[in-house]
């Protein structure tokens, strides 16, 4: 597992756990693939592929604003590592918020965005965009920045 990981479903006994993780992945098969695709093309380019978080991650990914991208159990990020901090959406937004708020890891947003496409399989996107794309009030967003603060919360319907 990687450096600032969290294991998946924790709480599950292993054969459990293994179970739901595989009907997961075979569930958000076709978004997996996308990224995986993208992933190999980027390879020509420099990125370096690796398990980490979940995920098959693509370490400097040369498309893109810089950060990572989570499609499936794939993750192109821009940079050398997922354990570096990176502003919460809220406080990109410029929002007030105590100083444990401000900033998450990286890696720990990703992972819960690959939870996320574990349990909606191709819905995620369509649900996604649905909820504002790439924005600081989406919930996949909001509940992705909750997971790497707290380790719960990765659900975007959370009460």
């Amino acid at each position: 597992m990687a450096e600032g990981a969290r294991p998946l479903s924790p709480g599950l006994p292993a054969p459990v756990r293994a179970v739901l993780l595989l009907a997961g992945a075979l569930w958000t098969l076709p978004n997996t693939l996308i990224g995986a695709v993208a992933g190999a093309a980027g390879i020509a380019l420099g990125a370096r592929p690796a398990i980490s978080h979940g995920a098959l991650v693509f370490f400097r990914f040369p498309w893109g604003p810089g950060g990572a991208l989570t499609l499936g159990q794939v993750v192109l990020c821009t940079g050398d590592s997922l354990e570096v901090p990176c502003l919460t959406y809220a406080r990109r937004a410029g929002h007030d918020h105590a100083a444990q708020d401000e900033s998450v890891l990286l890696g720990l947003h990703e992972q819960a965005h690959v939870l996320q496409y574990l349990a909606l399989g191709p819905l995620f996107l369509p649900l996604y965009f649905a909820c504002g794309g790439i924005h600081e009030r989406n919930r996949f967003e909001r509940a992705a920045d909750r997971y790497a603060a707290t380790g719960r919360g990765w659900w975007p319907w959370a009460a």
